[in-house]
């Protein structure tokens, strides 16, 4: 049973056994009357109480989980400019080797044709 259930069971379990005493409890009738008001009063703001828990959990998850979106799509960002940043590097090297070798290349035929 998850957690949400098992609490859901308590509270009705809780709620299932306060009216039963009080229904066999040795009372006038506006005294049962009057405790279960009561009685269902306070399961209405221990419940409204467990909700707003609820709530702010659910709200500190999502700023959680946005707040790590964000600083990953942070860092994805970053990665990918590094990625870029380092591919126009290899790609500048590149060019300039073939550069390199070409003009050798060049160098060494018109030195072979003069000798």
């Amino acid at each position: 049973m998850t957690r949400s259930k098992s609490f859901g069971a308590m509270v009705l379990g809780m709620i299932a056994g306060a009216i039963a005493g009080i229904l066999f409890a040795p009372k006038s009738g506006k005294e049962t009357r009057d405790d279960i008001k009561r009685k269902a009063d306070e399961a209405k703001k221990t419940a409204d109480k467990k909700a707003e828990q609820a709530k702010k959990v659910a709200r500190d998850g999502a700023k959680e989980v946005k707040a790590a979106a964000d600083r990953a799509g942070k860092e994805w960002a970053e990665l990918a400019d590094d990625a870029k940043a380092r591919m126009n590097r290899v790609s500048e090297d590149a060019r300039q080797t073939s550069r390199t070798v070409a003009d050798n290349a060049k160098r060494r035929l018109n030195d072979d044709k003069d000798a």
